[in-house]
């Protein structure tokens, strides 16, 4: 483990562990809007389980010069209201929400089984916040109807009917400030906006917020997506381009932090492990400094989408303003989940006071 103060030794505010409070046994309130100014997804979402519906409200659609900082600060405070689950793609290991802790640790798990759906206690948690997800894309509002009959029928611990992990996207750049289908097409299926920003790239729109280039054509940063193709298994852009506007199985996670020193990137993205999850996804040393993305064989990648936003340097989640927030309220509170996720991670911020001390 590298040296230095980790971050998250005064994170536990986010997670206070609360036996009893759902399938992570967390208790999790969404920062105030004078921290980060999101409107949380649940807010887009009225109603029971067996009648809940979807919400119609505006998206953001003026990208600020903050777009990039918006755009991680979003999803770190989803993955910290999901429970900090976590995905180690290089060396095939997971750390489920619910995971236990121990003396202050976390242990991650080798295996290749399924992640269990949450429990009917935790499926109800969350589910006004996956319906919100739901409510900025056009099929959103029927997808919810049908989910709702789906708990009347079978209950809060039934699955969602089709996979939200490019919902999630799609509230996160709603909210961050690419609210307009010209900037972002908000879309059930990540195919739709990989076109997009291959389309972008091939005839130099200027309004779309993400240009698409092949896996390590150009440096990875944070509010980037990098994505990857299941069916057909894309290996590049071009074998996309052959197929533009046809329907794919894919997904798309959102850069946090390219990390040099590790030669790893983490991203987050939505329906992972059936939460709002952390991936750990390989790297290599680009040739003028930054790191280049690396298709693998467990994270087979096709294709970076590149924000077209001023950057904010590589370390997204070390200097996350999310959870310097939170870690500036909990002095005194008795290490807790976020902690040992982010020490088992070996993510460090220099802001980062030791436990107990202002």
């Amino acid at each position: 483990m590298r040296s230095g103060r980790l971050l998250g030794g005064a994170l536990l505010a986010v997670a206070l562990l609360a036996p009893g409070t759902g399938a992570s046994g967390q208790i999790l309130d969404r920062l105030p809007a004078d921290v980060l100014d999101v409107t949380p997804p649940s807010a887009r979402a009225s109603g029971p389980l067996a009648e809940m519906r979807a919400v119609a409200l505006e998206c953001r659609a003026t990208p600020g010069t903050d777009l990039r900082r918006r755009i991680v600060e979003t999803a770190i405070q989803e993955w910290a209201f999901f429970g900090f689950p976590v995905l180690d793609r290089l060396n095939g290991a997971r750390l489920l929400a619910g995971a236990p802790l121990r003396a202050g640790r976390v242990a991650f798990e080798y295996t290749t089984r399924r992640a269990p759906t949450p429990n009917a206690r935790e499926g109800e948690r969350v589910a006004a916040t996956i319906a919100g997800y739901w409510a900025v894309t056009p099929e959103g509002p029927g997808i919810v109807r049908e989910q709702a009959r789906r708990w009347s029928d079978r209950g809060a611990a039934t699955r969602w009917n089709a996979p939200w992990s490019a919902a999630f996207i799609s509230w996160v750049m709603c909210e961050a400030g690419l609210g307009t289908r010209d900037q972002f097409q908000r879309a059930i299926a990540h195919w739709t906006y990989v076109d997009q920003a291959i389309r972008a790239r091939d005839s130099g729109a200027e309004t779309a917020g993400y240009l698409a280039y092949d896996i390590g054509e150009t440096v990875v940063e944070p509010g980037d997506l990098l994505c990857s193709g299941r069916r057909p298994r894309y290996a590049n852009l071009a074998a996309r381009r052959s197929q533009m506007g046809e329907g794919a199985s894919s997904h798309c996670d959102i850069v946090v932090e390219a990390d040099e020193a590790e030669g790893r990137i983490l991203a987050i993205g939505g329906n992972v492990l059936r939460s709002v999850s952390l991936k750990v996804l390989g790297a290599e040393s680009a040739p003028d400094g930054g790191l280049l993305a690396r298709s693998t064989d467990g994270a087979p990648l096709y294709a970076h989408l590149k924000l077209r936003a001023e950057s904010i340097g590589n370390r997204g989640l070390s200097e996350s303003g999310v959870l310097a927030a939170v870690a500036a309220e909990a002095d005194g509170v008795a290490p807790a989940r976020a902690a040992a996720v982010l020490q088992a991670l070996r993510v460090q911020g220099e802001w980062m006071q030791e436990p107990g001390r202002h």
